[in-house]
């Protein structure tokens, strides 16, 4: 391996499994972030988020001396750039870390280096943002260090698996510059390795989230229609989805996540007026907390009835509530005054401001449990205890995915909310 020393610029969901997978095969990597404690308990060979099998590679390989931590950048052959891009309450990309990180790793720069971005970033921001910062500094992206975007694609509790088997696609400031990241990512990926240009990259990334924005939004906009219908919207998209060439997402109470609720609006900002569709996807998938809420409320005799909120991470199994639309609906049930009884099995208290109870002291005296989240956890409650300790056994599961067998609990989904349908389709 001719570049052998890595640095790592973001110790988050994406930096700390590429820097440990990258350890593994033998670089020698040096993860940067300003978070303190992320840095202390890495060098301990502890992990600060929730990955299957994370735990343990990161261990392996602090044990091994090929992964270390500190709070700025060391001098390496290659530099990813994996932080955060938030966007700002305009919904407009906040660079402010990319822009950061470029700069704090100019004094560590030499000739022949690889610098490749893996945040995600609006359509260029390499040829406009990146490159002038590296220009700036008196570096010649292209020509003496090499410049690349190389935007991560993996699912939460696969992301081990997926950072080796995913295709990948290596968009360079030029030809030379995806040809010197290709070969950096070709010690571990298995996947395909795509080269194209930086701005194309870019916006790959972009459309695959929006693409199942969009497409979550359709099946969302279903859900409002057949409630006013009185159509069970569940068995609609079953039976459309019998058709070879349809396959319909499943509805929710929104959509979360730092790329799939914020990607469309990179593109959005780039180019508005060209941007119908995306942008009323978002709407429609922004609404559905206060359309959920307008349905617990029917659901309730009052306000100051108790609901048991059932999960609060964007997805199941994952620890993060980062865009979470759990969080939105529980803003808006706090504004009408509900109780509330808050349970996530997956979520520690330090990470919110408000108490979390455990499933007995939700459901005490709660009129409504309101499912939110997948988790395994809820996909079997204990439902004797669902009717002994709640006043009115209500269950609203607005991800589909509970299984109750008392007919003792009244089971509410998307499909239930107001259908009028008579009789049940045998297959």
């Amino acid at each position: 391996m001719d570049n052998n020393k890595l640095c790592v610029v973001g110790l988050g969901y994406i930096g700390l499994p590429t820097a440990a997978m990258f350890a593994k095969v033998g670089w020698d990597v040096t993860g940067v972030d300003v978070n303190s404690t992320a840095v202390e308990k890495l060098n301990r060979g502890e992990i600060h988020i929730e990955e299957v099998g994370l735990g343990e590679l990161v261990k392996e390989s602090v044990e091994a001396g090929r992964l270390k931590a500190t709070l700025s950048p060391v001098e390496a052959d290659c530099f990813i750039i994996a932080v955060p891009t938030p966007h700002r309450a305009d919904h407009t990309a906040d660079l402010t870390y990319v822009e950061s990180a470029t700069k704090a790793i100019v004094p560590f720069l030499k000739d022949g280096n690889t610098v490749i971005v893996e945040s995600t970033i609006p359509p260029r921001t390499i040829d406009d943002v990146v490159a002038p910062l590296l220009a700036e500094a008196g570096w010649k992206p292209g020509e003496d260090i090499y410049l690349a975007h190389c935007p991560e694609r993996v699912l939460r509790g696969r992301i081990l698996i997926e950072l080796i088997e995913n295709t990948r696609i290596l968009g360079g400031i030029n030809e030379i510059s995806a040809q010197k990241a290709a070969d950096v990512y070709r010690s571990f990926v298995a996947g395909d390795i795509l080269l194209t240009s930086a701005v194309s990259a870019e916006m790959s990334k972009l459309m695959e989230n929006t693409y199942r924005d969009v497409n979550i939004a359709l099946v969302n906009e279903l859900v409002k229609i057949s409630e006013k219908l009185k159509i069970d919207a569940l068995e609609v998209i079953q039976l459309a989805n019998h058709h070879p060439r349809v396959n319909l997402h499943l509805p929710g109470p929104g959509v979360g996540d730092h790329c799939l609720a914020d990607d469309p609006y990179f593109i959005i900002e780039k180019a508005p007026e060209q941007s119908v569709l995306n942008s009323n996807a978002r709407r429609i998938n922004n609404s559905m907390p206060a359309f959920v809420v307008e349905q617990v409320k029917r659901l309730l005799p009052d306000n100051n009835s108790k609901v048991a909120l059932f999960g609060l991470t964007y997805k199941g199994n994952v620890n993060d509530v980062q865009e979470s639309p759990a969080m939105d609906v529980l803003s808006l049930l706090q504004a009408e005054g509900n109780k509330l009884g808050i349970h996530d099995p997956h979520v520690q208290q330090e990470q919110v401001n408000f108490y979390l109870s455990s499933f007995e002291e939700a459901i005490q005296g709660a009129e409504c449990v309101l499912v939110l989240t997948d988790h395994d956890e809820f996909k079997k409650l204990d439902e004797e205890k669902l009717v002994q300790f709640m006043k009115e056994p209500i269950l609203f599961d607005t991800k589909n995915c509970v299984r109750l067998e008392s007919n003792d609990i009244q089971y509410i989904n998307f499909g239930k909310l107001n259908s009028n349908k008579v009789f049940t389709l045998e297959s």
